[in-house]
């Protein structure tokens, strides 16, 4: 079985076409991994205003948009991302088989080249 680069849930779908209408100047929203916390990195979504497939690999889904840095791709490959709504919090989730750990309070995880 081969892992897709980028797996977007449908409830992940609807979230990236809801956030980019958010600013009427993006064109989608942008994946990245930011060095941070406790574990190294951490995920973070942003607006894209301008394509740039030069830097960016696009992937697309029922009318969303979502762009990764390719700096960025080999850290990413297989991820699922979804989009939970919970009753405290609500946000994007990864389940990244990357991933080779995470921090105790989980904003943070992380690789192994």
């Amino acid at each position: 079985m081969s892992l897709e680069p980028v797996q977007i849930t449908d409830n992940a779908a609807q979230k990236i076409i809801e956030k980019t209408a958010l600013n009427s100047e993006a064109v989608g929203l942008r994946l990245t991994v930011k060095t941070t916390g406790c574990s190294g990195n951490s995920y973070q979504m942003e607006h894209v205003l301008e394509e740039d497939l030069s830097k960016d690999d696009k992937f697309e889904k029922d009318g969303a948009v979502l762009f990764i840095p390719k700096m960025h791709s080999w850290m990413l490959f297989g991820t699922e991302i979804d989009y939970e709504d919970g009753k405290i919090s609500s946000g994007f989730t990864f389940s990244n088989p990357n991933e080779a750990g995470r921090c105790g309070c989980g904003e943070s995880f992380t690789v192994e080249r």
